[in-house]
C-alpha cells in the first residue's frame, strides 16, 4: 500500500501522490520551490501584495501535488490526473 504520510521532526505531513508522473512531480516541486522563495522575498520587503500571490501559488502546488485539498487516495485516477494538470491553468 502507498504511504499517505511522511513525518519529518516528528510531525506528521501528507504524502505526495505517487501516481504523478516523476517529470510532472518535478515540475511542480520546482515551482514549489519558486513560490515559497517568493513568499520569502515579499516578506523581507514588506510586500502583502506579492506576500499573498505567492501564498496562493505555494497552495495552488501543494493541491497539484496532492499534499492539500481532497486526500489523494481518496480521488479517482481521472480527479488525480485533473488535480495534477491543474497548476497549468493557474
Amino acid at each position: 500500500m502507498e504511504e499517505r504520510y511522511v513525518v519529518i521532526n516528528g510531525r506528521r505531513w501528507r504524502a505526495t501522490d505517487p501516481a504523478i508522473p516523476e517529470e510532472t512531480a518535478a515540475r511542480l516541486r520546482k515551482a514549489l520551490m519558486s513560490a515559497r522563495r517568493d513568499v520569502g522575498v515579499a516578506l523581507r520587503a514588506g510586500d502583502a501584495v506579492a506576500e499573498a500571490q505567492a501564498r496562493r501559488r505555494v497552495h495552488a502546488a501543494k493541491v497539484a501535488l496532492g499534499e492539500r485539498g481532497t486526500p489523494w487516495w481518496e480521488q479517482t485516477a481521472e480527479e488525480r490526473r485533473q488535480r495534477w494538470e491543474s497548476i497549468e491553468d493557474n
